[in-house]
């Protein structure tokens, strides 16, 4: 049976009006999917960068999807555009390998968040405070104020260090004295100066306890306890002072030596 030209050109517009309508509907309905993704990912309490990089994955997803159907309600064959969109993909995700596993990276540091902006973290090779976390590499600043730029991937396939995750440290030191020197004089000069010090906790107590009979010196382990952001100046201060002390009372800093003896 033949069908007329106007019946051709019937079927064709009624084709047309349910693409658009497909379009236009699929869109509104990805627009409420995404907003209450956004919505429930903010709720939980997610990372903002996380938030809105997924809410614009699944609006890119869902969008291409309306698109397909719109397309198979025309006529057109979207089984072997399904195809050649998922060989394209895969020909993409090969050539990018190193970016996308920078972004899975950064994608679970976002969500897991071994640290945050602040912390003063080593990671990848590098010690700095976190300046800023991006879904493909992290910031850092430096102690001598460089800006180093670190792939995510480099930091989450290794181990991390955050010196800012608790809020106390110990300062582990080691202090030795000549096998000449009063060892308990020694001793009490070293607990005195950690227990007079502003900055050193109380709770939990500063030890002081002989480490090891070296080859040259008694070595002693010297490990007070300060707020982490007090590392770095209570642990020269302590240095400095044990030194002074030591000097004043004729304790001895043994240094390595060497006897050399020459036959004639």
């Amino acid at each position: 049976m033949e069908v007329g030209t106007g019946g051709v050109v019937g079927y064709w517009l009624i084709n047309i009006l349910l693409a658009i309508a497909i379009v236009i509907v699929g869109r509104i309905v990805v627009k409420w999917i995404v907003k209450l993704i956004r919505k429930l990912m903010v709720r939980a309490e997610l990372d903002p960068i996380l938030v809105n990089f997924a809410s614009s994955i699944a609006n890119a997803v869902l969008l291409l999807f309306v698109f397909i159907a719109a397309l198979d309600q025309l006529g057109v064959n979207t089984t072997s555009l399904i195809a050649l969109l998922g060989a394209a993909g895969l020909a993409i995700g090969l050539a990018l390998q190193g970016s996308l596993q920078n972004f899975a990276a950064g994608v679970m540091m976002i969500v897991f968040r071994p640290f945050k902006l602040g912390d003063f973290i080593e990671a990848g090779g590098v010690t700095g405070v976190v300046e800023h976390i991006a879904i493909f590499s992290t910031i850092l600043k430096t102690g001598d104020n460089r800006e180093v730029i670190i792939p995510n991937g480099q930091i989450y396939s290794g181990a991390i260090t955050n010196y800012s995750a608790r809020d106390t440290r110990r300062i582990d030191m080691v202090f030795g004295i000549g096998y000449d020197d009063d060892m308990l004089v020694a001793k009490q000069i070293m607990e005195d100066i950690l227990q007079t010090h502003d900055l050193i906790l109380a709770d939990p107590a500063p030890a002081v306890a002989v480490a090891e009979l070296a080859d040259s010196s008694v070595n002693f382990n010297v490990r007070p306890w300060v707020n982490s952001a007090d590392y770095w100046g209570v642990r020269s201060d302590i240095i400095e002072k044990i030194k002074l002390a030591f000097d004043e009372k004729g304790i001895s800093i043994p240094y390595p030596q060497m006897d050399v003896h020459t036959d004639k």
